[in-house]
């Protein structure tokens, strides 16, 4: 029954669009969570980072539903840079552009 069951969700799971599975993998990384660290540069430079993010999310239209270009999240802005949430640093709102930023976003390592 269990092998069944697998071959199902398998079967299921290979019909849904590249979108839908980027869906079901944010929904379950959401109820997880994550330690994630965001960093942006300009050019070779970083100019900000925000560490202990639990999720990124792209921004959906609200009349259409369609993405729209932009990230969003909330994160502690380490504003030393340090990786530490330091005193003092507080958790924020950001956005970042699909296509005018550039980026890294990963798991803490630690």
């Amino acid at each position: 029954m269990k092998v069944v069951l697998s071959l199902l969700g398998l079967m299921i799971l290979a019909g849904c669009t590249q979108e839908s599975q980027n869906k079901l993998g944010r929904t379950l990384q959401n109820w997880t969570g994550t330690d994630g660290i965001l960093e942006v540069y300009a050019g070779d430079k970083l100019v900000k980072k925000f560490i202990k993010i639990d999720k990124i999310s792209t921004a959906s239209g609200t009349s259409t539903g369609e993405a729209r270009p932009y990230r969003f999240g909330y994160g502690i802005l380490d504003e030393n840079m340090n990786g530490v949430a330091d005193s003092g640093e507080e958790k924020v709102y950001f956005e970042f552009s699909d296509y005018s930023t550039s980026y890294v976003f990963y798991g803490n390592p630690d």
